[in-house]
């Protein structure tokens, strides 16, 4: 059990921990903000769109494999102060690129130091605070999330307008990134396993990879976790531009919106989201993934209606899509505490790194490129159908608007592999606690490979 003062540290770690994931968010949707300036400079495409954010999550995923290695083997502290270091100052490059090509392999560069955050700061958590607390602490840590889009989608349109250059934004989004890089190196890092109600061996583990892939409820969850990030990277990626398109708002006005959409209901979603998966958790083991299928399924449902009820007032539309948005976001306090309870804790920065590898080059690597060429299709279609020789930005709307349908039939296929986890989650929590656990003297346990 951990006594005051080093559940106080903890605490303040994951502060630490929280702040850092906030900035990695905000960081990394700037583009999306500023893509329709952006489109128009270069004259840019929607598949060219999706383009960047797949580059970016491709070598994301790619990265994150070996640095997830790292975090289980190393100094998780130093692998997060250089990361966020990295991540931060090429993001400031990013402003002064001139051409698509140049934006595109510096955002490829942010994704190599965001990818070592992840697997590090999800590995520390689990040492930091005991099964029954996780997914408080998961919820708190993942409130960066919703926090740094509704920073980056209430401030980064503003920018742009004082600054009248798109970007400014990226130059002043690396200052607070550097600063907080250097008190990551001073977190004192509990031992693998501290928080565990057995002592953990600190031996390397034989065929990590292979281990954590032999575990049903963690392949379950990779192919939930892919669907879930189509959805996300789709809708992050293009609700700006399709706000500004098809219900016509200012570049400004579509930020706040999405803002919305995607922040405020992440406050919402992650705090309560996570204190019920835990009284959840209490009540039944598979709870946590019981609900988050749950919620998966009315967030398929608002979605879908927000999208088929076409040219609504943009009140309703933001409403009902803010809705299936909130419920979404249990998605993160149930899955990413799941896994915790499933794989041993010298794995667990493997295991996120293979989850995230999953969720990014299959998920978020493929959700804005297939949108974004769809959005291009449909667009055609509809330039076609009018009789029409020339595509307008009319017909772009259109396709764009169409193409987004694609979000709630992920969100839908998500449901469908959460339910499948929940049914053998179960067996592999107890597995994992019974091949940790053996009798060494009497009244002593370790814990064995």
């Amino acid at each position: 059990m951990q006594n005051s003062t080093q559940a106080a540290n903890a605490w303040r770690i994951l502060f630490l921990l929280f702040l850092a994931n906030l900035f990695n968010f905000f960081d990394r949707t700037i583009p999306a903000i500023i893509m329709e300036p952006i489109r128009m400079e270069w004259h840019l495409s929607d598949f060219q769109i999706g383009i960047i954010g797949t580059a970016f999550t491709l070598v994301y995923a790619i990265a994150g494999l070996p640095l997830g290695r790292m975090a289980d083997t190393g100094s998780r502290s130093k692998l997060m102060g250089w990361g966020l270091a990295t991540w931060s100052g090429l993001t400031a490059v990013n402003g002064l690129v001139g051409s698509f090509w140049g934006f595109l392999l510096v955002r490829m560069g942010v994704g190599i130091g965001e990818a070592s955050y992840a697997p590090a700061a999800n590995s520390l958590i689990g040492d930091l605070f005991p099964a029954h607390r996780r997914a408080r602490a998961m919820g708190i840590f993942m409130l960066g999330l919703p926090l740094g889009l509704l920073l980056a989608f209430f401030t980064i349109g503003a920018m742009v307008k004082a600054f009248d250059s798109w970007r400014a934004p990226f130059f002043i989004a690396a200052v607070p990134g550097l600063l907080l890089a250097v008190f990551m190196f001073f977190i004192k890092e509990p031992k693998r396993g501290a928080a565990e109600a057995v002592q953990i061996s600190q031996e390397p583990v034989d065929r990590p990879v292979r281990r954590v892939l032999a575990i049903p409820t963690f392949l379950w969850l990779v192919l939930a976790g892919l669907c879930f990030n189509f959805a996300s990277y789709a809708c992050n990626s293009f609700m700006v531009p399709m706000l500004q398109r098809y219900f016509l708002l200012p570049l400004q006005d579509a930020a706040v919106a999405t803002g919305v959409i995607v922040g405020v209901t992440g406050l919402i979603g992650l705090t309560a989201g996570g204190w019920i998966a835990d009284k959840l958790h209490q009540r039944f083991a598979n709870g946590r993934l019981l609900f988050a299928g749950a919620s998966l399924l009315i967030s398929t449902l608002c979605t879908a209606w927000a999208l088929h009820a076409g040219r609504v007032e943009i009140g309703v539309f933001v409403a009902a899509f803010s809705v299936g948005w909130l419920f979404a976001y249990n998605f993160y306090t149930c899955v990413y505490t799941a896994i915790q309870d499933v794989i041993e804790p010298r794995l667990r920065a493997t295991a996120m790194a293979l989850f995230f590898a999953g969720l990014y080059l299959l998920g978020g690597g493929l959700g804005p490129v297939v949108v974004g060429a769809l959005s291009d299709h449909f667009a055609h279609t509809a330039m076609y159908a009018a009789g029409a020789e020339q595509m307008t930005e009319a017909f772009k709307a259109v396709g764009l608007h169409d193409a987004m349908y694609l979000i709630p039939v992920a969100l839908l296929l998500t449901m469908v592999f959460l339910f499948q986890a929940s049914r053998c989650f179960v067996r592999d929590a107890k597995r994992m606690k019974e091949g940790l656990i053996t009798v060494v003297e009497p009244g002593i346990a370790t814990a064995t490979t």
